[in-house]
């Protein structure tokens, strides 16, 4: 089994429902386990300005599927929830990324392990310290203290949700 850490966000129709739904149906991927899920944040959205405020949130899974075959199925549950992609940082009924994948440092095309801009976001770093408090990103270090790098980001915890 390996363990991967799914970063989640919405910012259309519902976003705190959108959340909810994908971190139930992530433990509906095949041969995937949910282990972990971390309070709900909303944060001002980044790049693309004009837009609704994001919910994210960040899971922990088990799972045998390699990182492309987890790419892969986390694309389909996207398009089921009707994600369209109209230009980089758009509006997005989902989104889904693979942040980290046991201590797999990976490029091939479309794909990056770790997501190469988690370290400067902490709508991703916080959640994923609150889930798992001594992760190491591969090759950058602790994501605690790369979280504490992060300031002047606007944040809000929302709620913790139910495992």
């Amino acid at each position: 089994m390996h363990t991967a850490f799914i970063g989640v966000g919405s910012n259309l129709f519902e976003p705190q429902e959108q959340v909810m739904r994908a971190l139930q149906a992530l433990g509906s991927l095949p041969q995937t386990s949910l282990m972990k899920v971390s309070s709900l944040y909303r944060s001002a959205p980044v790049g693309y300005l004009e837009q609704p405020d994001f919910i994210n949130a960040v899971a922990q899974v088990a799972t045998i599927l390699s990182p492309r075959e987890l790419l892969d199925a986390l694309l389909v549950l996207e398009k089921s929830f009707g994600r369209t992609r109209e230009f980089i940082n758009a509006p997005r009924t989902l989104d889904l990324d693979i942040l980290l994948y046991d201590d797999l440092r990976y490029h091939e095309d479309g794909l990056t392990v770790p997501h190469p801009r988690m370290h400067r976001r902490a709508f991703v770093l916080q959640p994923l310290v609150e889930i798992a408090p001594g992760c190491v990103i591969p090759g950058l270090g602790s994501a605690g203290q790369i979280l504490q790098q992060c300031t002047g980001q606007r944040m809000e915890r929302l709620e913790h949700v139910v495992e």
